[in-house]
């Protein structure tokens, strides 16, 4: 990892990241009921028989019945991974698998990664053809030049579904979506535009040909690969180079680049010089995308030429070339209509969209993933940001249009509307603004205070919380053990931590002075507040926390929840004029719920419920989702009668007085708030949809409810979440794991609970 690089993190935290919880990124799921013999009888024999009948009768049905239309094939030799160059196809098991999770986390899409063990290209062609039956595409990847030009072809020839080679195409697409802005801005046409591509691989000819097939007319691009620029004639040039040869005298990437326009590097670090740079023309458009350092750097051929416009695959410079802009959504809208091929009709359509959408206003969602700063238009900002989530909408629809109009589209969209819609509901968008709230800390990072850091899983999530870039830990602990614990964990230089240790610590005397202060009136002498400090870990790292040591504190690993915060709130107070309570936050594949208060209020008043409802709907907002309020009860709207409602219907007519911003019913059983169904039985209620927040009606059914879904439901729990405090405090369950303990320190740090 280059030291440049704003994402930092260990060989040793990469191999824990993909080795806890369990082995690997992916697994399989049922998506339909397997609890009795009845449901097993219809998924497999004899009622798996129906369906089959059924397809044997119709092939195009086996779209209806089985995961075929939503199902992609990552498929790998490993003979270019990455950078790394051949290091065979089980080597390339954990990219394939990575590249199936990105397909499910951007675009909804299933994915089975295949690493093939042959660099026969016959039989790898042969070998993936006869795959057909099973996938709705094929997304080839890490396959060395020239062999993957082959490959794609003749699959794309013998099969009747998507094949893409996304090493070639993806940047392709990704490149000719920024230079179209680029062009832009400089007031280029494309037809006009002199360009040199540096590479001659897979990416490089593909980025070729895409750019001609867009208007870049054949005569302005020169190409060079290490033996400089190719031309005709030129010795030991295999077809797929010698396509894009040119007449010319110019020999060397050096004569090439004197006046262009545009440079477009897809070849290795350091390949561009400052002294090419400034032989370029006015404005000079600099796409330096090898990986992972770029041919030369956006500050190095600013240095020389500031007006130009320069792009990068890095996530750490302005306009990142990144494929996941594309070959998620590229599939998404293939599979959506069936189409037989990704044609280049359906590229342009990819690259225009994206284009666009960068020229629109920016979402301010993309601008919180980058700490509040200003995403605007503009000369470093002509590829739009990867977690920008209108990319789901627009680059789908595009390329599902472009497939009907070439004729390559089976099943056409009939509703462009429900279409748009229908994207937008694959995706919970909770996981896209949790993704987007670690890079809000990445961009301004805090310093979290871990309370009980020498138990590994918070030592774990602390180094990781330090290693992925979110800012400095404070570890509060016995100073050797943690040592200890980090040197078999294998952390480099862990004298580089902050260690708090209570017996020891420059704060413990003032530290003494304030809660003294705070609790001489509470039947507590001195020696009693000294005793504490040193020996109660939630009292010293709350002392840290009100002392201004930290920023944010996690705890809660080693003893109950009502425990840890009452040591806790012997140091600090609810934010003023705030009510301190919990949320549970139900993560499910499209939906969020999150239910409150479950933690701490044991029997709240009217008035308590309807702060809880306000200061719920605003996390709610926070992560993404329109808040849906029901007030939960055994009773529906009065039935049946029951003597504990009145305190839900008078935080109803509270409510009603203050009049907010979010949708509100109640009383309502769950299935009366959940249920479209139930739901419809009651057209007067006034939401509009299932509700999304959950208000319990006290601390013993909403704590039961949300350790029971923990623990039996089909959701990510996290949480509980706790509000309401003077300063940012999260106490874990004492089951949590070290990813757990570390989104726990992320929302701390990110202020998404207050």
């Amino acid at each position: 990892m280059s030291e440049k690089s704003k994402v930092q993190f260990t060989e040793r935290e990469a191999l824990f990241y993909h080795s806890t919880i369990r082995p690997g990124k992916i697994e399989i799921i049922a998506s339909k009921p397997m609890a009795t013999q009845r449901d097993l009888s219809l998924a497999y024999s004899p009622g798996v028989a129906v369906p089959v009948q059924a397809i044997a009768d119709d092939p195009a049905t086996a779209y209806d019945y089985t995961a075929k239309g939503n199902l992609v094939a990552v498929i790998s030799n490993g003979t270019a991974i990455l950078g790394m160059g051949n290091l065979g196809a089980l080597a390339s098991k954990p990219v394939m698998e990575g590249k199936a999770v990105l397909f499910k986390r951007f675009a909804d899409v299933d994915s089975i990664d295949i690493e093939l063990a042959s660099e026969d290209t016959e039989a790898l062609i042969e070998a993936i053809a006869m795959m057909e039956p099973s996938f709705g595409g094929i997304n080839l990847e890490d396959i060395k030049a020239p062999e993957c030009f082959i490959i794609e072809q003749a699959l794309r020839e013998r099969m009747k579904i998507p094949v893409m080679h996304d090493d070639q195409h993806g940047t392709a697409i990704i490149a000719a979506a920024g230079l179209i802005n680029a062009c832009l801005i400089t007031g280029r046409k494309l037809d006009e535009v002199k360009v040199v591509v540096n590479g001659a691989g897979a990416s490089a000819l593909a980025c070729t040909s895409l750019i001609k097939s867009m208007g870049v007319r054949h005569e302005n691009v020169l190409v060079c690969d290490t033996k400089g620029v190719i031309y005709p004639g030129r010795e030991r040039v295999d077809q797929f180079k010698s396509a894009h040869a040119v007449a010319t005298d110019r020999r060397t990437l050096a004569e090439a680049i004197v006046g262009a326009d545009v440079v477009l590097g897809l070849s290795a670090k350091g390949a561009i010089t400052q002294d090419m740079v400034k032989q370029m023309a006015p404005e000079p458009i600099i796409f330096a995308m090898a990986n992972p350092d770029p041919e030369i750097t956006p500050p190095e051929a600013k240095a020389v030429r500031p007006d130009a416009i320069v792009a990068t695959g890095r996530s750490d410079y302005p306009n990142q070339v990144n494929n996941v802009l594309g070959f998620p959504f590229i599939f998404r809208g293939a599979l959506d209509v069936r189409a037989t091929a990704i044609n280049e009709e359906m590229k342009i359509a990819a690259a225009t969209a994206i284009a666009e959408l960068a020229r629109e206003q920016v979402h301010e969602d993309v601008a919180a993933a980058y700490g509040g700063e200003t995403q605007a238009f503009g000369r470093d900002y002509i590829i739009p940001a990867p977690f920008d989530p209108r990319l789901m909408e627009v680059v789908p629809m595009a390329v599902a249009k472009a497939a009907m109009d070439s004729g390559v589209a089976q099943k056409p969209i009939e509703d462009f509307e429900a279409y748009r819609h229908e994207l937008k509901a694959r995706l919970n968008p909770t996981t896209s603004v949790l993704t987007r709230v670690y890079e809000q800390v990445k961009a301004n990072p805090k310093r979290v205070i871990f309370a009980e850091a020498d138990n590994e899983v918070v030592l774990r999530a602390a180094i990781q919380y330090r290693d992925f870039g979110y800012g400095e830990p404070v570890l509060v602990g016995r100073t050797q053990v943690i040592l200890d614990k980090m040197a078999e964990l294998g952390v480099p230089n862990p004298e580089s931590f902050t260690i708090e240790n209570s017996m020891v610590s420059d704060h413990v005397e003032p530290m003494v002075e304030m809660l003294y202060e705070r609790l001489q009136r509470r039947g507590f002498l001195k020696r009693d507040v000294q005793r504490m400090v040193n020996t109660d870990r939630n009292i010293f790292a709350s002392g840290l926390l009100k002392l201004g040591v930290g920023d944010a504190m996690v705890t809660g690993m080693t003893r109950p929840f009502a425990q840890s915060m009452k040591e806790i709130r012997r140091v600090l107070d609810p934010a003023q004029g705030k009510l301190p309570f919990g949320i549970h936050m139900l993560v499910g594949k499209n939906h969020t719920v999150f239910m409150a208060d479950t933690t701490i209020n044991e029997r709240p008043s009217a008035e308590e419920l309807a702060v809880i409802a306000t200061e719920t709907a605003v996390v709610a907002r926070k992560l993404g989702h329109e808040p849906r309020v029901a007030f939960l009860s055994y009773s529906t709207f009065g039935n049946p009668a029951g003597k504990w409602l009145d305190s839900t219907r008078e935080a109803i007519h509270i409510l009603d007085h203050q009049q907010p911003d979010f949708e509100y019913e109640g009383e309502l059983a769950p299935d009366a708030a959940l249920n479209p169904k139930v739901m419809a039985l009651y057209p007067f209620s006034r939401l509009s949809a299932p509700a999304n927040v959950l208000i319990m009606p006290g601390l013993q059914s909403a704590n039961i409810s949300a350790k029971l879904l923990r623990e039996i439901g089909g959701t990510t729990t996290i949480g509980p979440m706790l509000l309401g405090m003077e300063k940012p405090v999260q106490i874990v369950p004492m089951t949590a794991i070290a990813p757990d303990v570390l989104t726990s320190a992320v929302l701390a740090a990110a202020g998404i609970t207050g």
